[in-house]
């Protein structure tokens, strides 16, 4: 993350779900964790980019399903799972002294969209980061917020649909 301070916390896909999904993502198939030779993969589970070496997994994740689950909410077709990649061990999530959002780099391209109480989308908004990137966040969350029925945002990223982490109302 770049070093701000954030006005909304980006949640990372939460312990529980990674421990099953470590298992079987939500689509049913078993992990198949390898060794990054690269790095750089956005890590749901951290909210860090990966480095060389790390064991990750690409998983499929349904980020509606588990909150769903837990407040009776029905989203329907809404409970739409993607890619997204995870530390194949615990990693003890995001740093303690994480700021600002992650991903946030200028001129990326990233999907806000608008959950009410039962899962179901009632608006989003796509927003060409600039140069102060946290500050568009803000932004984007802050309208989102303004809205009383929102209970929480996705971020996605556009250029792959890619589920990057969600922010519940303050």
């Amino acid at each position: 993350m770049n070093g701000m301070t954030s006005t909304y916390q980006p949640q990372p896909i939460t312990p529980t779900a990674l421990k099953e999904l470590r298992v079987h993502d939500d689509a049913g198939r078993p992990m198949h964790p390898y060794m990054d030779e690269e790095g750089g993969a956005p890590l749901r589970c951290c909210l860090r980019l990966s480095v060389v070496d790390d064991r990750i997994a690409l998983v499929s994740y349904a980020p509606l399903r588990r909150w769903a689950a837990r407040t009776s909410a029905e989203p329907g077709a809404y409970d739409e799972q993607g890619p997204v990649f995870i530390h194949a061990q615990d990693c003890g999530g995001p740093a303690p002294d994480s700021t600002g959002y992650p991903w946030a780099r200028p001129g990326a391209l990233r999907a806000f969209r608008r959950y009410d109480n039962r899962g179901r989308i009632i608006g989003g908004r796509m927003v060409e980061l600039p140069e102060d990137a946290d500050a568009s966040f803000d932004c984007a969350f802050t309208e989102a917020f303004a809205d009383p029925d929102t209970a929480q945002v996705h971020v996605r990223a556009v250029e792959y649909g890619c589920y990057h982490f969600r922010v519940d109302r303050p």
